[in-house]
């Protein structure tokens, strides 16, 4: 019996290798999260109904916080400029009102913020403002929990946060974009 020279190489079978790829791409496919960008969380109000007269509803002028940003980036409040750190102590001061300031909102429940901004506003700027906007709110409803039943707010039941939420009402009404001006 003659003897083979050299070795060869053995033959590796491949059926099953395209199997185990396609259960290893399914595998993948089905354990990985794809994040999402997420925008600010605002609730809208419904839409008018198409034949129903528009609802003007009058505000005394007391009651509403006017927050205007342009398009070079300065924050005005009630006309008079602001550096973006004073935002939310005035919201605060304006909301809860505790010198009883006649020119501040008669009551947390009837406070209204006002919120404009430019085309030309910067994303970084339109952020900053709305989480100062939130954190004033938050700080007043955070206080409130602590003095009245002594916990912090997200330690409360649902039913004294929503107490808390109803006499700090978040009224934060935000107006359609324009060009106010203040660009270069």
């Amino acid at each position: 019996m003659p003897r083979k020279q050299g070795r060869g190489t053995p033959e590796v079978n491949a059926g099953s290798m395209a199997d185990i790829a396609f259960l290893l791409l399914i595998f993948f496919l089905v354990t990985t999260t794809i994040d999402t960008d997420k925008g600010i969380a605002i609730r809208l109000p419904p839409m008018p109904e198409p034949n129903q007269p528009e609802n003007n509803i009058k505000l005394k002028e007391r009651n509403v916080l006017k927050v205007l940003v342009n398009a070079a980036d300065q924050l005005l409040v009630d006309g008079k400029p602001m550096s973006i750190k004073e935002l939310k102590k005035t919201t605060k001061d304006f909301i809860d009102n505790p010198s009883q300031d006649p020119t501040k909102a008669e009551s947390p429940m009837k406070a209204v913020i006002s919120l404009k901004n430019d085309r030309g506003t910067s994303y970084n700027l339109y952020i900053q403002v709305h989480n100062e906007l939130k954190a004033a709110y938050n700080e007043l409803r955070e206080a409130k929990a602590q003095g009245e039943f002594g916990r912090a707010f997200d330690k409360l039941t649902e039913s004294q946060q929503n107490e808390i939420k109803d006499y700090y009402r978040q009224v934060i009404s935000e107006a359609e974009p324009e060009d106010i001006g203040g660009g270069n």
